[in-house]
């Protein structure tokens, strides 16, 4: 792709972790530019490259953006743009749908001529103050939000009250008003949640009573019926043996009567 604008220009956006301060500057010298050509994100420069006030600082980049507003990727080995078909996950890409896969143009990770803003992230400071960045110290607009995170942020025990300590700020609503906004503490444990918890073992426990009565009252249940059926099945039996011996007498009843007589008249 041909670039436009002028080569040898580039945006640097300076970030500094430890006070949160952060600095756009622009650069114009081609010299000053070339200690970050054929560099790769996350590699470590250093910064009296890029002039004078400078000394001494250790910059690493974290990224950037072309001309065109497309952004480096880490990974891709190359100081050109390519297109590739990125998935849920990965950088430079945000998913619509579920399972969604889309190919998307982005540029390598080596910077180069054509990129128009460059990341720095300040590893090591340097002799003299950047301002704006090095001696100015931003408060943090959001705390922790979690109980557990909030305690080891402030130093407190399990029995001093994290409600009191939970970061709030002040904002002015449309009406003209100054609200104080705080966040929703996340797991912390007050006497409803355990309350909570000896209602469910009691539930739990009443549940577990209520199943193995059941299972017993089934057991009793069973033995019963297969009790039954067996009598019953011992009474099937004993009325088909009566049955037939008192057929097998009926049977024999005649023949014995009508060898009777034959004996008395041989006497």
């Amino acid at each position: 792709s041909q670039s436009s604008g002028k080569v040898g220009k580039m945006k640097i956006n300076i970030a500094y972790p430890v006070t949160g301060g952060q600095k756009m500057i622009e650069i114009e010298d081609e010299k000053k530019l070339r200690c970050l050509y054929d560099t790769r994100m996350g590699q470590e420069i250093d910064g009296e490259g890029l002039g004078s006030e400078f000394k001494g600082y250790i910059f690493r980049v974290s990224g950037g953006n072309d001309k065109q507003g497309f952004p480096m990727k880490q990974g891709v080995l190359i100081p050109t743009r390519v297109r590739l078909l990125l998935e849920d996950g990965q950088s430079c890409y945000r998913i619509r749908k579920k399972g969604e896969r889309k190919r998307k143009s982005v540029r390598g990770c080596i910077v180069s001529s054509e990129i128009a803003i460059c990341n720095l992230v300040v590893v090591k400071a340097g002799e003299q103050a950047i301002e704006g960045v090095t001696d100015v110290a931003v408060p943090k607009r959001l705390g922790p939000k979690r109980a557990n995170k909030i305690r080891k942020l402030f130093d407190l025990d399990n029995k001093d009250d994290v409600t009191k300590f939970v970061v709030r700020r002040t904002y002015t609503n449309k009406a003209g008003k100054e609200k104080n906004k705080a966040p929703k503490i996340q797991r912390l444990v007050t006497p409803v949640t355990l309350q909570r918890r000896r209602h469910m073992k009691v539930v739990e426990k009443k549940r577990h009573e209520r199943v193995r009565a059941e299972a017993q009252a089934y057991e009793k249940l069973r033995k019963q019926r297969m009790q039954e059926r067996k009598e019953r099945k011992a009474s099937d039996i004993a009325k088909r043996r009566s049955r037939t011996s008192q057929d097998s007498q009926e049977k024999a009843a005649p023949v014995a009567a009508a060898k009777a007589p034959a004996k008395k008249g041989k006497n």
